[in-house]
């Protein structure tokens, strides 16, 4: 089944809202307002792709983080397959944060 442009907006914004709810177990701000996900696409099939980076490529969650973002995501109801690609181009920097991180961390 195809989906519709909205449909595949809405599932967009839904895996968004799923990756606000992960956090870095270092930083307590969810991996969304830290910058660490570049893209999140939807296909109109309903695979969800999400390129994301990591603090650093030594970072003590690089096998789970990735991991617990390809299941949780694939927890919406119309998601076919999720596939988490990992990325340090370009590298994860403070810059990246939201504000609302930023605030979060005192760094504002």
């Amino acid at each position: 089944m195809m989906l519709s442009d909205t449909e595949m907006q809405s599932m967009g914004e839904q895996a968004v809202d799923v990756l606000r709810t992960i956090y870095d177990p270092e930083i307590p701000v969810d991996i969304y307002e830290l910058g660490l996900i570049y893209d999140v696409q939807v296909s109109d099939e309903g695979d969800i792709h999400v390129l994301m980076t990591l603090t650093s490529p030594n970072c003590p969650v690089a096998e789970s983080l990735p991991e617990e973002v390809k299941e949780k995501v694939g927890t919406l109801p119309a998601a076919r397959q999720v596939e988490v690609e990992i990325t340090f181009d370009p590298p994860w920097t403070r810059d990246m944060m939201s504000d609302e991180a930023k605030l979060e961390l005192g760094m504002l």
